[in-house]
């Protein structure tokens, strides 16, 4: 519930152990796959003293949102589906991956599993790793290991770009959107730039041959979301070659890489000064960076704020006494709230007004029992949607959930 948001590591690892609870309850998150990457690889790393890697990595995945978050589709994935002719919507949307079609007694309805990234993040918490998760996080530390980004170098000539003019981040930007945006665009160039979005190989010639049937369109009407990463990682080349970001600090590779998912969210948080300086560049109309340490800020006096309720109110889970951010408040998160959900603070509830019919709980568990269905309806309109989470009924100080709710195991 509340605006989407795409955040970091370096945000969830700055908040203490309340501080997420509502992080989570006022905003809906985007999963970046890089979040899930960058966790696992913390496995491979050395720690603090006192404290084991699989503590370290436990310590994140403790603070890992459950209520309202949803892992985005891979984006060399969407980058083929696109260049394939499949519509990419970047309506700042989380783009979730699967879902089971069902027919129920409600109507068309599609049901999305507990994700496979909130089932690893639930098991992360009690150190409980799988051999190939340990096996991904070596390799993926052995690959950051060996990065040369001095190589980059080489990457802007092959789209004609020469970063001698190239003076700030804003002048990257232009020499890296005006290749997505060139008529006529030689074929080895094209060829260059799936290579670098990271298509496979076997599907490159299929890709070529539709671009060129379509009389080599510029790229950024042919396929928007490829046009849009390939511009952030040309974007990234060229500011390295110039030295406007290190190239001593291979983290920065993986670091620039969230912002592929940018059109996929409302406010991107993160206290990196790498994002600080970068995502502003690439936001569109309406879209917010936010620097983490102010969101802490807001998120701790809005703690604050909550713990002084009676015991007895706080029982009864979050959800019971804090469906918005206080009504009179004036903070980010409120202003937030104001931009991506006008009206939350008149008399009545606008989560109420805007999420439609309710359901029992029997009726819930009809629509997840029901029989899949192959053919039938377009699954991308259903007239029940289900989504399902791993939620701890207590986490830090609170209870998410109420705290009589029966649970089984």
């Amino acid at each position: 519930m509340g605006p989407i948001a795409l955040f970091d590591k370096s945000f969830l690892q700055s908040l203490s152990v309340d501080e997420p609870v509502w992080f989570d309850h006022f905003f809906t998150s985007n999963i970046c796959p890089l979040f899930y990457v960058e966790t696992l690889a913390d496995l491979e790393k050395s720690v603090r003293a006192g404290r084991t890697p699989e503590r370290e990595v436990g310590l994140i995945a403790e603070k890992f949102p459950e209520m309202g978050s949803h892992p985005n589709v891979f984006h060399t994935h969407l980058c083929v589906g696109d260049l394939l002719g499949q519509s990419v919507p970047m309506t700042r949307q989380i783009l979730v991956a699967g879902g089971r079609p069902v027919l129920s007694h409600m109507g068309p309805a599609v049901v999305h599993e507990v994700s496979p990234e909130a089932d690893a993040f639930s098991r992360w918490q009690q150190a409980d790793f799988l051999a190939v998760e340990r096996l991904y996080a070596r390799q993926w530390r052995y690959e950051l290991g060996a990065m040369n980004l001095a190589q980059g170098k080489q990457i802007p000539p092959r789209f004609g770009i020469s970063v001698k003019s190239c003076r700030s981040l804003a002048d990257a930007k232009q020499q890296a959107e005006r290749v997505v945006h060139l008529k006529g665009m030689p074929v080895e160039r094209m060829v260059a730039a799936l290579v670098l979005l990271g298509v496979p190989e076997k599907l490159r010639i299929p890709i070529i041959g539709r671009w060129t049937q379509a009389g080599c369109p510029t790229l950024a009407d042919y396929a928007p979301y490829a046009a849009f990463v390939l511009t952030i990682d040309l974007f990234f080349w060229i500011a390295l070659a110039k030295g406007l970001i290190s190239q001593t600090r291979p983290s920065n590779r993986v670091d620039i890489a969230y912002l592929y998912y940018l059109p996929f969210c409302q406010v991107f948080v993160s206290s990196d000064n790498l994002h600080q300086r970068c995502v502003p560049l690439f936001l569109g109309d309406g879209q917010r960076f936010v620097y983490g340490p102010t969101l802490k800020a807001d998120l701790t006096r809005l703690n604050k704020h909550y713990a002084q309720l009676p015991e007895e109110t706080r029982r009864g889970g979050v959800m019971s006494f804090a469906r918005t951010p206080p009504r009179q408040d004036i903070s980010l998160v409120a202003d937030l709230w104001d931009l991506y959900w006008p009206g939350w603070r008149e008399e009545g509830d606008v989560t109420e007004a805007s999420s439609g019919p309710t359901m029992t709980v029997a009726e819930l568990d009809a629509v997840v029992g029901a029989p899949s269905a192959s053919l039938g309806f377009e699954t991308s309109d259903p007239q029940t949607l289900v989504m399902q989470n791993l939620v701890r009924k207590q986490k830090g100080s609170w209870w998410q959930l109420p705290h009589d709710l029966p649970m089984d195991e």
